[in-house]
């Protein structure tokens, strides 16, 4: 079927991660990439091609592969350590505790193909739990950039920070949403429409569905403020407090677990600062069946018209 004529073009933002750490792999010798045999879906193929002698690939061996990271950050390496969200995050735990966070080493965790991007394989690939694992864990910024110009600044900002992060990109297509030149603030939302009846908030690939939410809302006489989330921890309070007392509701959205993710970490700070009406979007608690990204967003009642929805109810509540 073909696109509609009016349909924004649609980006993979890991081209933009592995376009980004090229061009300062370029500039700075001590950046290196170290991946468990993910050089295709990490997008690595270029910077392999460009600096062999920088990329370690360690295989199926991700506990392993984020202990290289640290040795290499602690021999004054700069390092990407990048495979898919789910084996990075729930196999290697422990290691990022006890050798990234605990160490404060200056290592880039990537966690690629995150949330249901690999819906088709089934609930084993589903990286839903992975904002509950990481934002725990002191020492260790938390950031799911919501388009390919935000994913570039992100990297861009990572290579330049003193110390750990994780990075969560997806591999399903946005349109773009900020402006090129857009520069990342860590622990700063972005503010993309402003409203006073309710809040829509969310980060990755939601983010352009919350917008578009919010256009259907628009139709209904419902002015709906937008905020791209995108640094989970440290989570931006003044953004969310304001918008707890000027709109007096909160929807959240995300390909996470409602348990953990983006929503509890707004839900904390609305009710130790200023409690409203709020619902959490996301997976219900279970794991998610296998089926293609979009089709599971909307299963899960992410589709545009569902978050206007839930939206418009929660209104009611105020």
């Amino acid at each position: 079927m073909n696109a509609p004529i009016n349909a924004p073009k649609l980006y993979d933002c890991r081209d933009a991660f592995a376009t980004t750490l090229e061009r300062l792999a370029a500039e700075n010798e001590t950046i290196v990439a170290v991946c468990n045999d993910s050089v295709g879906s990490s997008k690595l193929g270029g910077f392999k091609a460009k600096f062999a002698e920088r990329l370690v690939n360690v295989g199926i061996a991700e506990q392993n592969m984020v202990g290289v990271g640290a040795g290499l950050a602690n021999g004054g390496r700069l390092p990407f350590v990048c495979a898919a969200a789910p084996f990075l995050t729930g196999r290697s735990l422990e290691q990022i505790k006890a050798d990234i966070s605990y160490s404060n080493a200056n290592v880039k965790l990537v966690g690629i193909s995150s949330g249901m991007a690999y819906g088709e394989l089934g609930p084993t690939h589903h990286s839903i739990e992975d904002f509950a694992w990481t934002r725990v864990l002191p020492n260790l910024p938390v950031i799911a950039p919501c388009d390919r110009i935000e994913t570039a600044a992100a990297v861009e900002w990572a290579a330049a920070y003193k110390g750990p992060c994780f990075l969560r990109l997806s591999r399903v297509g946005v349109p773009d949403l900020l402006p090129e030149g857009h520069k990342f603030e860590l622990g700063k939302a972005n503010l993309l429409r402003q409203g006073f009846d309710v809040t829509l908030i969310a980060n990755g690939t939601l983010t352009h569905r919350i917008l578009k939410a919010a256009e259907i809302l628009a139709e209904r006489g419902i002015n709906a403020r937008v905020l791209n989330l995108a640094t989970v921890r440290p989570i931006d309070e003044d953004a969310i407090i304001a918008a707890a007392k000027e709109t007096g509701a909160i929807v959240t959205a995300e390909e996470h677990s409602i348990f953990g993710g983006l929503g509890s970490a707004v839900a904390e700070v609305v009710v130790d600062n200023a409690p409203v009406p709020m619902k959490r979007l996301g997976v219900p608690g279970v794991y998610a069946p296998t089926g293609s990204a979009e089709f599971l967003l909307d299963e899960f009642g992410m589709a545009p018209f569902a978050i206007a929805d839930a939206a418009q109810s929660l209104i009611r509540r105020k």
